[in-house]
């Protein structure tokens, strides 16, 4: 099951990019409709992999990656820390003693891994700048 860890993080990003001065976990949690710890846990992963900083007596985080150079899969990849896309798991204990059970593993295996290469190319193809780009449009509609 996937956690709610990688759309959080696109949050926070188009709330940091988008602000005029440094955006504080506090104020962060309450649009994202979560605690300030949890959005600490995701800015530290942000911040591990130079995508956000937070400098020591300055409340707030700043971004240090332009959003049009700022990769969905860079953002997903630092929230995961892992270099693959991941979103299906294979049930462990299918029964040998069955046909079904014997092959279902390396059949979804290869299925998953090809689905999750296509996901891959789209979110490196996508940027947080198109997605406040799309915020932008969304917002213009009310």
């Amino acid at each position: 099951m996937m956690d709610t860890k990688f759309s959080s993080a696109i949050h926070i990003l188009i709330m940091i990019a988008g602000a005029d001065t440094p955006m504080t976990s506090e104020q962060i949690a309450e649009s994202v409709g979560t605690n300030a710890s949890y959005i600490r846990k995701i800015t530290g992963l942000l911040r591990k992999q130079g995508i956000i900083e937070s400098r020591q007596g300055i409340s707030g985080f700043t971004l240090l990656v332009e959003p049009e150079k700022l990769s969905l899969l860079r953002i997903y990849q630092a929230i995961e820390e892992t270099d693959q896309v991941h979103v299906f798991d294979l049930h462990q204990n299918p029964n040998d003693a069955c046909v079904v059970g014997r092959h279902i593993r390396p059949v979804l295996k290869d299925m998953f891994r090809e689905i999750e290469e296509k996901a891959e190319r789209e979110l490196k193809d996508k940027t947080l700048a198109d997605c406040m780009q799309k915020m932008k449009e969304e917002i213009d509609r009310e």
